[in-house]
């Protein structure tokens, strides 16, 4: 959905629209105890509020999902997360 927004869509609230799916993700994931699902859809909203200008809240939110896990650090969404999260330090 991010890669198809344009500069109009961008203002007449696409961010939003993919604000709330990534919100709506992230709440299913949680529901189901998704961990990974939800790792990925923190990451995709993370993304998102880098690109707003908001790298404290996506830093933040990721940092929380994170830190969930035990085990695991070698898997491709947990190098991405951290990755990312070196990114948004």
């Amino acid at each position: 959905m991010l890669q198809q927004l344009s500069r109009e869509a961008e203002q007449a609230g696409g961010w939003d629209e993919a604000e709330a799916c990534f919100q709506q993700a992230i709440a299913i994931a949680r529901r189901q105890g998704a961990r990974s699902l939800e790792l990925r859809a923190v990451m995709a909203l993370s993304r998102l509020w880098r690109q707003q200008g908001k790298p404290g809240e996506a830093r933040q939110m990721l940092a929380e999902t994170y830190g969930w896990f035990t085990e695991g650090f070698d898997t491709a969404d947990l190098r991405e997360a951290r990755a990312l999260l070196a990114e948004l330090h």
